[in-house]
């Protein structure tokens, strides 16, 4: 499962049980029940679900560093530069294009 998708069920889970413990509160309106269970979840979040915010944050970094290369290698590819050699298949077509300028 995506570290993305197990931070987000981790936070509903959080809400979801501090929306109970505040239901019980006497006197208070729903909405103000809402609030509470909403800052008190964000809090205990912040220290609860780290390892799990440090997964998704890595994933996503993870991603973005493998997309500022395709685009790098692509650019260097329409510029008819030649392309690394740590180069993916997703560069096949790159190098067909570069042949044809030719």
């Amino acid at each position: 499962m995506s570290p993305a998708v197990k931070y987000t069920l981790g936070r509903l889970v959080l809400f979801l049980a501090c929306f109970g413990a505040a239901w019980f509160i006497p006197g208070v309106d729903l909405f103000i029940k809402l609030g509470i269970a909403v800052l008190a979840s964000f809090a205990l979040s912040w220290f609860l679900l780290r390892g799990l915010r440090d997964e998704m944050t890595a994933q996503v970094e993870e991603a973005f560093e493998r997309r500022k290369a395709d685009k790098e290698r692509l650019r260097a590819a329409l510029a008819g530069e030649d392309v690394p050699a740590e180069a993916t298949d997703l560069d096949e077509p790159a190098a067909e294009v570069s042949k044809t300028k030719a």
